[in-house]
Order: structure tokens, then sequence, then C-alpha cells
């Protein structure tokens, strides 16, 4: 199957549980990765592979909370579903702090975690597909020119043309055409919308680094 495809990665030194749980997953189509442990995980894992993680507790060496703990320090976000026999309420309170969709105790019946790894593929497919998003969108105002940038900046913070225009010292016509191009360079419909995608992008700027200068 192509590397587009998910993958789900299991994550438990105990070998028969490693390949119950592959049989049991492949038989619904999805790839399946097994490790022996979090660092054999961690050296071979690639967060450009779509998928979610399944992860067992209580392992010799790196546990399954210390496992969650390094991928966050490392900016890794995959969707895990934490599986253990020795659960606890602390236990599972610290595993869904850190980030685990469902913790799931053993035994479990199978159809049980079948549906929660459909869901953690699911939630990494709507986190990939906006994170595309906001690539795009932060691309496409890399494009802008400066003075669309410092348009755009007071645009976002609800400035008007009135108030831009004098800030950068042109008129309002010229204002109302820089923002005609700031609308269609980013692909946005409308200010409201610009605001929305500006703020999910990460594209604000606390110094649009104005001049009354005009540079266009």
């Amino acid at each position: 199957m192509s590397s587009a495809n998910p993958t789900v990665f299991v994550v438990d030194d105990d070998e028969a549980i490693r390949q119950s749980l592959c049989l049991l997953i492949e038989d619904i189509g999805l790839n399946v990765k097994t490790f022996g442990g979090a660092r054999e995980f961690l050296a071979h894992y690639d967060p450009s592979q779509p998928g979610c993680l399944v992860l067992d507790v209580r392992m010799s060496g790196m546990s399954g909370l210390e496992l969650q703990a390094r991928l966050r320090e490392l900016n890794m976000e995959i969707p895990t579903v934490i599986i253990t026999g020795h659960g606890d309420v602390p236990m599972a309170v610290e595993a869904m702090k850190a980030g685990a969709m469902d913790f799931i105790e053993k035994p479990f019946r199978d159809q049980v975690l079948l549906d929660s790894i459909q869901r953690a593929v699911e939630l990494d497919r709507r986190i990939r597909a906006a994170r595309r998003q906001s690539e795009g969108f932060q691309s496409r105002v890399e494009h802008l020119t400066r003075r669309e940038r410092q348009v755009m900046d007071l645009l976002v913070i609800g400035k008007s043309n009135k108030t831009i225009a004098y800030e950068l010292g042109i008129s309002q016509k010229t204002v109302d055409f820089h923002r005609t191009n700031v609308l269609s360079k980013t692909g946005v419909a409308s200010v409201v919308e610009l605001v929305r995608w500006v703020h999910e992008a990460g594209c604000t700027r606390e110094n649009a680094g104005i001049t009354k200068k005009a540079d266009w």
C-alpha cells in the first residue's frame, strides 16, 4: 500500500499482543507497523506518515506516558489510543491530559479498539488537511507585496480604509486597490474570512513595519 495511506503504529513490549493487534487491524484494511518499545518507535517514526498510534502504557525502558511526553517535546502530533492491562484513574487522567484520544483497558472487545482506531485515523486526516490549508494560505501571503502586507496587517486588526490610508500616507482609492489584491492573492472572499485565516495560519505580525513612504 502507498505511504500516503494511513498506518497504525502499535507499540507494545508483548510480542503476542503485537501480533494479535496486527492481524486485527490489517483485517479492516489498514497498514500496521509494530514496535517492541518506545525507543524503537522513535528511531523509525516518520511524522509525514499519516495514521495513529496504539500505545501500551507499562513497558520496559521508556513507558507509554514517557513516549507521549517525548513526542510533545519533538512537536510530533499523532492521535494516540492508549491500551493497558494495569489501568487506574490517575493513569488515565495523565494519558488524556497528554493528548490521548482514548484509554482502553485490557481485556477489551475488538470492536471497541477498532472503532477508536478509526476515529484516530479520521482525526489525523482532518488535522493534516487543516495543516495543508494553513500552509497554502501562508504561502500565498508570502507572495504579497510589502505594501499589500501592510494593508492586510491593518485590515485584520480592524482598521478602516480611511484610517489605513492616513497611517500609510496613501489615498483611500489606493487602499481599496491593495485590499482587492490582498483578497484575491490570498484566495479569500471577505475581510472576515481573511481575519480567520490569518489567525488560524499564524500570520499575525506584532509590527507591520508601517511607513508613510509610498513604496508600491
